[in-house]
Parts: structure tokens; sequence; C-alpha cells
């Protein structure tokens, strides 16, 4: 819709980002204040105008580290836009698409910075309904943030949302029949985290013949499976937002991150209580020994995973917000 070098009022269009089933998205410049931005501009430009704004009168009620800002909307030559910061980096997708499965560790930050944003979200009332790593921004931090709420609604009076809407495979069951609720956004989580720690969906797009098997959770093998690294605590943790039946998957992204922050200390703690491999031990190269000063000279970096502040490597609460690592 856009061009690049085009003006649209005061932004000026550098290039296209991407585009999906609701919108494209396009990197420009305020040239007013010499900033970066993203404006992505819905396909369906013909609805109510209260309708074109529902996506950022939902953002704009959303304030969070994780999840990608509003600034403002707006409607030139008859073109409506909404105007959100611009995020440098890539999808998740892009990165599990490039890379396989990722280690533990980055797994299971990006896993608590997700829950984060949800959680948030979930607290305001707003459900999203579309959480994939397709719509989720890892920064060159590493900072992850949500974005594309446009599928999203307030749960503030309705007891779930009526509407199919979603991207198989990543919906819930339950949202086959137009029954989303906020444990369907943990079971999108779900299936992200089995895609982080796998390289791979836990099954192809269902068909319609299998959706039965999907509601009994036929489809569905443990992560563990797949990639034996994988610790059985966290595969069972995955394979519970995964349940098909709702009583038996954890019922807000708060709980999952709950069970993902014990399983993580519990296993830093086994580490730092096994024992070592005896006296006996081959003698270790001047290479070896090098590497080792260096590796203890220059800790590998962390960071809050809900500030992303830099932490003290052997801190076990950040300073800055108060939240155990």
């Amino acid at each position: 819709m856009f061009l690049r070098g085009q003006t649209i009022g005061k932004y000026r269009i550098l290039s296209a980002l991407g585009s999906g089933g609701f919108g494209s998205v396009y990197l420009a410049e305020d040239t007013w204040i010499d900033k970066k931005v993203a404006l992505k501009v819905p396909h369906k430009q013909h609805l109510d105008f209260d309708e074109m704004l529902r996506e950022p009168k939902l953002l704009a009620s959303l304030n969070h580290p994780n999840i990608v800002t509003v600034l403002t909307a707006e409607r030139q030559d008859d073109v409506f836009f909404i105007v959100m910061e611009y995020v440098p980096g890539q999808t998740l997708e892009s990165l599990i698409l490039r890379e396989g499965p990722l280690d533990l560790t980055r797994a299971l930050d990006f896993t608590c910075q997700i829950c984060n944003a949800v959680d948030h979200a979930h607290t305001a009332g707003v459900l999203h309904r579309d959480l994939r790593p397709g719509n989720m921004l890892v920064s060159e931090t590493g900072l992850l943030k949500v974005t594309d709420f446009g599928t999203s609604r307030f749960l503030e009076i309705a007891a779930h949302g009526t509407t199919v809407i979603g991207s198989p495979p990543f919906m819930a069951p339950e949202q086959f029949h137009g029954r989303a609720v906020f444990a369907s956004d943990v079971y999108s989580i779900g299936v992200t985290m089995y895609q982080m720690l796998t390289g791979a969906l836990p099954y192809d797009t269902p068909a319609p013949a299998d959706l039965e098997r999907l509601m009994r959770g036929e489809l569905v093998t443990a992560p563990r499976m797949k990639n034996t690294k994988i610790p059985t605590a966290i595969s069972d943790i995955v394979m519970t937002a995964l349940a098909p039946d709702l009583t038996a998957r954890y019922a807000r992204a708060a709980d999952l991150l709950q069970e993902v922050l014990s399983a993580r200390k519990a296993s830093a703690g086994k580490e730092r209580r096994t024992p070592s491999a005896g006296p006996m031990r081959a003698p270790e190269s001047v290479q070896s020994i090098q590497s080792r000063l260096r590796s203890r000279d220059t800790p590998t970096p962390r960071f809050c995973w809900q500030c992303r502040k830099a932490l003290h490597a052997r801190t076990d609460r950040c300073p800055f917000c108060g939240e155990a690592q």
C-alpha cells in the first residue's frame, strides 16, 4: 500500500517490514523528531472507524516492556494506520527457523518474557488469541516483545471469545469451537515453548478429521521425545500447558511462569550440588587452563527476565525490580 520513499503526513516510508493476514507493517521515519517507527496498515480499510481503532485502543491500555508500545493512530489520505515503536531485530519465528532448537537457558528466558507480557494483558482483561513466534519480536539485546493484538478482545463482559480466530497449530482445542479463554493463550505459549525447545511444532495444522484427536491430546508427544536434552521437569511443564482439558491446563500465564521459574531454580540448585568427578582426573592442557581462566574473567552476562537490566553473576534476585531469577 505504501512505497519506499513515500511520505504520509510526517512519516517517510523507509522499507516494508512484513505482511500478515490483518495488515502490512512498514519501517518509517518520523521526520519531525528523526525517529524510526513502525506503521501498521490494516488490509480492511472499509471498516467502521471505531472498529479500526479497536487494536490501538487495546494496546494503549497495556504498558509493559514485553509488549510493543503503540504511539498513536492516524488517518492520512484516507488511509488508516497505527504508529508503533520500532523494534530492531527479528521475529522469534525467524530465529527458530535459522537456528533450530534454542538452548534451554535462552528458551526459558524467552518463555518468562512471553508469560510476563501475556499475564499483564490478562490482568487488564485482554485475551490475545493469536500468540505465536511470528507475533513475537526479539530485539538485538534479547528483549522479547509481543505484538499483533489485531485479533485480541476484552473479556470484561463475555465469559469467552466467541469467534473462531487464531493461527493453527497454535490454537487451543476450544478455540476451534469459538470458546477462547485466558487458558487458550497459555496453550499457545506451550506450543511456542515446544517449538523453541525442539525446533519443530508438536503437530502439523490439524485437518477437520484430526480435531477429535486434538481434543483428546493424541496429536502431542512430549518434547523430550524429540530432544532428550530437555529436562523432564520442563517437558512436563510444556505438556501441562498443552493439556486439551482446561481443568488440567494452567489457567493463567502467571501460573505457567511460576512453574518455569521453580523448575529453573531447582535445576540450578541441582547443578550446584552435583559432586565433582573425584581426585583422579586427567591433567589439563595449558590451553584448557587458559580458556577456563578467561571464562572466569569474562562471565556470561545475565539479565533480569522482568526488567532486562544487567545482573551480577551470582545474584538470585534483581536489585532493580526485586524479581527472583
